[in-house]
């Protein structure tokens, strides 16, 4: 879980997977990590 928290924050995300983050380039490589779903909610991919 902290995997998890730590990679989110570096994202921009909040806790409940939006979007907070003021980077295009976080933007651009978020599908590494998450899958975008409904709402605007990104949530992690299996690694």
């Amino acid at each position: 879980a902290a995997f998890w928290q730590t990679i989110s924050g570096e994202h921009g995300l909040d806790g409940s997977g939006v979007y907070n983050g003021t980077s295009d380039l976080q933007l651009e490589r978020m599908n590494v990590y998450f899958n975008e779903a409904s709402g605007n909610k990104y949530v992690p991919r299996a690694v």
